[in-house]
């Protein structure tokens, strides 16, 4: 009788071969002798968990090893193609798509337009994107592991339902995943885009490193994703970030979305006063004339850039967050709104933030379900690998 506490034999080679396989993984091109002296395993141990990892597809021998000299040395790296993420983004008029491998290398990408911003015609748009990009991965369909899928909405936490997804007719009160995985054939995990957008910029972007900071979208709307000590924060009903209520009935004049800030431009331009804005006062015109020195368009984006900080100070007062990554059509425009809401920030908190702009831009909402699908990935295809007796 096994004694109380007590690892079983299956349960050992089973965490040594995770292990020796996180090892490979973090070291690549690695030696079974440097892989013992990183993972504390014996040499034994690591050349029976090796043998394994092998037959399962999962490690195999490199081609090259690290600059310098080998001495006879083999050495091994992860099967990068064992398994395939798939990361889509659904907006108002599009899809976004990529499939990457367990390296985290983007093996396809595509956008396409949907005709209209409709449940079911995203669900078509999607099944064909699919498609298309698993043929051009040139390899295994049955590979995709998963699928994570950015949507604009909340996604509650216990029931998968959407809510406030008001952009796309037919997502509201829906568990728009379990329409996906019937559709896909692949279990599907839904996230709100901007939670997602955060996690990109963790993953391949501006906030790489940073464990508290908050990612802001500004554009025909504004959202908040939040990441603390370097975990997303969802929030009781996943509806953290929805920077829409966070000011109540204060929030009239303070909203710093594309249509507030276009009403805010003709209001001005109305008092008579020398500038190139016109109608319909789009908000890439307003920031161009304000680069060109025009000086409504200027105190337009002085008034955004408020606007903006006003929504951030009670996030960086409450979560004490290190960064703040602006993104969206709007909060694009470091050049012009960055010092200023740096500076204002400055005079209204003890401890102001960092504020930088997205590096990655429209990609930022396919990176992070890229980045999610990828971790799930390199569990799953550990977890249901071919196990010897």
């Amino acid at each position: 009788m096994a004694r109380s506490g007590a690892a079983s034999p299956p349960l050992l080679k089973h965490l040594n071969e995770r292990t020796v396989l996180d090892a490979i993984r973090a070291g690549a091109p690695i030696s079974r002798a440097e892989i013992s002296r990183r993972a504390g395993i014996s040499k034994p141990t690591v050349s029976l968990a090796l043998e394994s990892l092998r037959e399962a597809g999962l490690v195999r021998e490199a081609k090259r090893g690290p600059v310098g000299p080998s001495y006879g040395a083999i050495y091994f790296e992860p099967v990068a193609e064992a398994a395939l993420a798939l990361g889509l983004d659904l907006g108002t008029h599009f899809v976004r798509g990529a499939i990457c491998d367990l390296a985290g290398t983007i093996r396809a990408r595509q956008d396409v337009e949907v005709a209209r911003a409709d449940a079911a015609v995203a669900i078509d748009a999607i099944t064909r994107l699919r498609d298309t990009l698993t043929q051009g991965t040139h390899l295994d369909p049955s590979l995709v592991d998963g699928a994570v899928v950015g949507v604009p909405g909340v996604v509650e936490t216990d029931s998968g339902v959407l809510r406030l997804a008001l952009n796309v007719a037919g997502l509201e009160g829906r568990a728009f995943g379990r329409d996906l995985e019937d559709a896909l054939g692949v279990p599907v995990t839904l996230e709100n885009d901007i939670n997602l957008a955060a996690l990109g910029e963790l993953w391949q972007g501006v906030a790489r490193g940073v464990s508290n900071f908050a990612f802001l979208s500004v554009g025909a709307g504004l959202g908040a994703g939040l990441v603390l000590d370097g975990e997303l924060h969802r929030g009781r009903n996943g509806a953290a970030g929805e920077l829409d209520f966070a000011l109540g009935a204060r929030s009239d004049g303070d909203d710093p979305c594309a249509a507030a800030v276009s009403a805010l431009a003709a209001q001005l331009a109305r008092d008579g006063r020398e500038t190139e804005l016109a109608p319909p006062y789009d908000t890439r015109a307003i920031f161009g004339a304000a680069r060109k020195g025009d000086h409504v368009a200027r105190e337009v984006v002085e008034e955004v850039a408020r606007r903006i900080a006003m929504h951030v100070a009670p996030i960086a007062a409450v979560a004490d967050v290190e960064l703040v990554v602006l993104g969206g059509g709007i909060g694009a425009n470091g050049d012009l709104l960055l010092d200023s809401v740096g500076r204002l920030l400055a005079e209204w908190l003890p401890f102001p933030p960092r504020v930088e702009v997205s590096t990655l831009g429209e990609g930022a909402v396919l990176a992070g379900a890229l980045f999610v699908g990828l971790q799930a990935a390199l569990d799953s295809v550990f977890t249901s690998r071919p196990v010897r007796a």
